[in-house]
């Protein structure tokens, strides 16, 4: 049996950090994957998708020009070149070779498979053991959740893959879930002429996000083509020709050519074998603690640990851990000021606590909100400029606790609320800062006024 000092057990974007940082340190690291190094991220995730969402707002803005600049002749998309552009720069194709190396260039050694955990000093891969000296790491992230709709295996139904895999792109498409995936899709495939139909179940998109930017962006998807239904589940799925119908919870149908399931993502301990170290066999995320510890001896990162499915959530988890495994001083994990961000546009980024989270939890809150058309920014921008920016404070020790932009660039915005959460620095501090004018930002400075 091949001993290690390290065994990293999936290397998205958290695990090929905590083991090729490893390995540059000078620890024997084994790396394990089953799919591509990287993860979803770069082949499925992140960059791609955004890559789309880029290219769907050139869309959007060339009709925006007789609103602002002049005539237009005509626009017509292409998803051809976007598609191109995935392939080439995005993935390579889907081939991980250059991420494989960079890993097994630092000294790691990369093995393909499923991995599992043994024990707290053991880990499997298709049958093979392997002994572990310091630590084993598990980063297998997530994968789409399927509901357990009736019908719904028996179509050819799309995932975020098979989406961004895509090279043409079917005249019509139901779309299952309005979260951040299934907002964001929808938007960019109605821009590129396909008829979308968005049903959630829940009564408002982004359940989990402020109620002003659900009603917002649903009425900048309905202003696009995007036919949305809300509070209504689909029941049954089956083939109609060479396409679909839904039925939905009221009894009616919605068809469409494809079909796209967008309703989460979901983490499996218990695939990769966490019960052996005394993770409930039903646990649908890894518990933790401050130093992303599952148990003496194994650490989790990422989706896994349902502490928000987002790359950079798994990125600091990773520093934790690996200076966890180095020795090295460091703060604890804290979460009090998750930033996250859906890419639509306008975009929507957030910071801690909703107001509803904030009631709940707090003794006295105090609210403050501006609509962007009212900033001079927003005035400018003119068209495009749906949004707003809420502030949520602790009114007992006047801090903020969380926040919420809704405007071009939002999630750039969102970056100096994101300090002052976490920081929890003084309101007073944000009242007397100077902010740069006509900025987007100035409004925050307007939004602290109205604290209330």
């Amino acid at each position: 049996m091949q001993t290690f000092d390290v065994a990293v057990i999936g290397l998205g974007p958290g695990g090929e950090h905590v083991a090729g940082t490893l390995a540059e340190s000078g620890l024997r690291v084994l790396g394990i994957e089953r799919e591509l190094v990287g993860g979803e991220c770069p082949y499925w995730g992140c960059v791609p998708t955004k890559m789309m969402v880029r290219a769907s707002d050139a869309l959007a803005e060339a009709h925006r020009v007789p609103a602002l600049a002049g005539h237009l002749d005509q626009v017509r998309p292409d998803w051809a070149l976007v598609a191109a552009r995935i392939s080439d720069e995005a993935t390579d194709a889907w081939d991980d070779t250059v991420a494989a190396r960079r890993f097994t260039d630092k000294g790691g050694v990369l093995v393909r498979g499923s991995g599992k955990v043994i024990s707290d000093t053991e880990v499997e891969v298709d049958g093979t053991s392997y002994r572990v000296r310091r630590g084993i790491v598990v980063a297998t992230g997530s994968k789409a959740a399927i509901p357990p709709i009736p019908g719904l295996a028996d179509v050819d139904y799309w995932t975020n893959r098979e989406v961004v895999s895509a090279t043409t792109l079917p005249q019509s498409m139901v779309v299952l879930g309005g979260g951040a995936i299934g907002c964001e899709l929808s938007q960019v495939l109605a821009r590129f002429g396909v008829r979308v139909i968005l049903v959630e179940a829940a009564p408002r998109l982004l359940a989990l996000e402020e109620p002003e930017a659900s009603a917002a962006l649903q009425g900048v998807l309905e202003a696009e083509g995007v036919e949305v239904h809300l509070g209504l589940g689909a029941e049954q799925v089956e083939a109609a020709g060479t396409g679909v119908t839904v039925r939905l919870a009221d009894g009616t149908s919605v068809s469409a050519e494809r079909i796209l399931v967008a309703t989460g993502r979901r983490a499996d301990p218990a695939a990769v074998g966490l019960t052996a170290v005394g993770v409930d066999p039903a646990a649908r995320v890894a518990p933790t603690d401050h130093r992303c510890r599952v148990s003496e001896g194994v650490w989790a990162v990422g989706d896994l640990t349902g502490k928000g499915a987002f790359t950079h959530v798994a990125m600091y988890q990773a520093g934790i851990v690996i200076r966890d495994l180095l020795g090295e001083p460091g703060p604890p994990a804290a979460y009090h000021a998750l930033p996250r961000v859906t890419f639509t546009d306008p975009e929507i980024g957030a910071v801690g606590l909703t107001e509803a989270q904030a009631r709940e939890q707090l003794t006295k809150v105090s609210v403050g909100a501006t609509p962007l058309s009212a900033t001079t920014r927003g005035w400018i921008h003119k068209v495009g400029n749906e949004g707003f920016i809420k502030l949520v404070a602790d009114a007992e020790r006047d801090v903020l606790v969380g926040a919420t932009v809704m405007a071009p660039a939002g999630g750039e915005v969102l970056g100096a609320l994101a300090v002052a959460v976490h920081a929890r620095v003084p309101l007073a501090e944000l009242r007397s800062m100077i902010y740069a004018y006509p900025t987007f930002h100035r409004g925050i400075e307007e939004a602290l006024g109205k604290l209330h």
